[in-house]
C-alpha cells in the first residue's frame, strides 16, 4: 500500500482537483512503449503507403548526384551551391516520410488522457535531481517493472524477428544469384516484412504498457484520509469561515429587508414574537411578503412600520402562517388569499375613516394554523 512522507496509508482516490493540479504542472501519464510503438509503426506505414514513390524518387535522385556536371569542373565555386540543392532534393523527398513519423507523435499523448501542455513543467525541480530518489527508482518497484518490460520487449521483438528470419533465410541466401533489381525488390518486400512484425510486437507491448501506466499514474496520486479532508475543507472553506460568512449575508438580507418595511401596507403582528408586513397594489397578482422575524427582528419591523405610520394588525393564527409559509418577495400562499384580504379591507377602511363616525373593527380572521406554535409560543 502507498504510503505518504507522513507514514500514513494513500487509500482513497484522487480527487478531481488533485488530478487537474497534476496535468497543471505536466504530471500525466506516459507510456514510452506506446511512443515508440506509435512512432515506428507510423513510419512501417508510411513506406508501405508510399514506399514505392519514395523509392523511385530516391533513385532519380541517386542517379542525378552521381552524374558528372563538366560545368562544376570549370566553375568550382557553384560547388556549394550544388551541394545544397542535392540535400534540399533529398529533404523534400523524405518529406512525407518524416511528416508521418512527426504526427505519429501525438498518437501516444492523445490515447494516454489527451493532449496537455503544462509550463509547469518545464521549471526545473530539485526533487528530480536527489540522487535517493533515482536510486529508489531504479531499485524500486519501478525499476523492476522497466527491467520486466525491457526483458519482455526482447521477447517479443526477438519472436517476432525470428518468425520471419527463419523460414525466410533461403530468400537471404539466394540473393547473390538474383539481378541485381530483382535482388533489391525481393531484400525490401523482406525488410518491410520483418519491419511489420516488428511494429506489431511493439505495439503488442504497448497495449500492455499502456493501462499499466494509467494504473501507476492515478496510484501514485491517491491520497490519504487526512489530506482529502484538508482538500474538501480548502475547497468548501473552514466550518468557522463560512459561518461568518453566512452570518454577514443574514444581516445583508436583513438589512435590505427592513429597507422594504415602509413600502408596506400594513404589518400583521402576533402581536409581540411574529411580525410579517405586507404588500398590494393593482399591478400585483396577490399580495407579498415584504419583512418578517421573529423577537427582536419582529420588534425592529414593528418600530419601523410605527415611525412610518404603518398600519399594525393584530391576528396571531394569520401572523404566524405568514412568517412559516410566506417567503420574503412571493406572493402569499393561495389558501391565505382570504384572511389577507380581510385585513386589507379592514387596513383600507381604517385609511378612510373619519373622526365623528363608527370606527370599522377586525373580526376574527381565521386561519387554519396545521402544525403552527399557540399564541404566546417560542418559535
Amino acid at each position: 500500500m502507498a504510503e505518504n512522507e507522513n507514514g500514513q496509508e494513500k487509500t482513497e482516490q484522487p480527487s478531481d482537483k488533485r488530478i487537474r493540479e497534476a496535468r497543471e504542472k505536466g504530471n500525466v501519464p506516459r507510456s514510452r512503449e506506446l511512443s515508440t510503438a506509435a512512432v515506428f509503426g507510423g513510419g512501417v506505414a508510411a513506406l508501405l503507403s508510399f514506399g514505392g514513390g519514395l523509392a523511385a524518387r530516391a533513385l532519380d535522385w541517386m542517379r542525378g548526384a552521381l552524374s558528372l556536371d563538366r560545368a562544376l569542373l570549370e566553375s568550382p565555386d557553384r560547388l556549394f551551391g550544388h551541394v545544397g540543392e542535392l540535400v534540399l532534393g533529398f529533404m523534400v523527398i523524405l518529406a512525407p516520410f518524416v511528416l508521418v513519423t512527426l504526427l505519429a507523435c501525438f498518437v501516444a499523448p492523445a490515447l494516454m488522457g489527451g493532449l496537455n501542455f503544462a509550463g509547469k513543467g518545464l521549471v526545473p525541480d530539485p526533487k528530480r535531481l536527489d540522487p535517493m530518489a533515482g536510486l529508489k527508482r531504479i531499485y524500486g518497484p519501478e525499476g523492476l517493472a522497466e527491467l520486466l518490460k525491457s526483458l519482455l520487449r526482447v521477447v517479443l521483438v526477438g519472436s517476432a524477428a525470428a518468425l520471419f528470419l527463419v523460414p525466410g533465410m533461403h530468400r537471404l541466401r539466394a540473393m547473390p544469384n538474383q539481378p541485381l533489381e530483382l535482388a533489391a525488390r525481393n531484400g525490401l518486400q523482406f525488410a518491410l516484412w520483418l519491419l511489420m512484425a516488428t511494429a506489431a510486437a511493439l505495439w503488442l507491448l504497448a497495449l500492455m504498457d499502456a493501462p499499466y501506466q494509467k494504473w501507476n499514474w492515478r496510484r501514485k496520486l491517491k491520497m490519504t484520509r487526512q489530506e482529502l479532508r484538508e482538500e474538501m475543507k480548502e475547497s468548501e472553506g473552514k466550518p468557522e469561515v463560512k459561518g461568518r460568512i453566512r452570518q454577514l449575508q443574514q444581516q445583508m438580507s436583513q438589512r435590505r429587508m427592513m429597507e422594504d418595511v415602509p413600502g408596506a401596507d400594513v404589518i400583521v403582528v402576533n402581536p409581540t414574537h411574529y411580525a410579517v408586513a405586507l404588500k398590494y397594489d393593482s399591478s400585483m397578482r396577490a399580495p407579498k411578503v415584504v419583512a418578517k422575524g421573529v423577537d427582536e427582528l419582529a420588534l425592529r419591523i414593528r418600530e419601523v412600520g410605527e415611525a412610518h405610520r404603518l398600519a399594525v394588525v393584530s391576528a396571531p393564527p394569520l401572523a404566524r402562517v405568514l412568517y412559516r409559509e410566506g417567503e420574503i418577495g412571493q406572493e402569499i400562499p393561495v389558501k391565505l388569499y382570504s384572511a389577507v384580504a380581510q385585513v386589507l379591507s379592514y387596513v383600507y377602511q381604517l385609511r378612510s375613516w373619519r373622526p365623528g363616525t363608527p370606527q370599522p373593527r377586525l373580526a376574527g380572521v381565521d386561519v387554519d394554523e396545521g402544525d403552527a406554535p399557540a399564541a404566546g409560543e417560542q418559535p
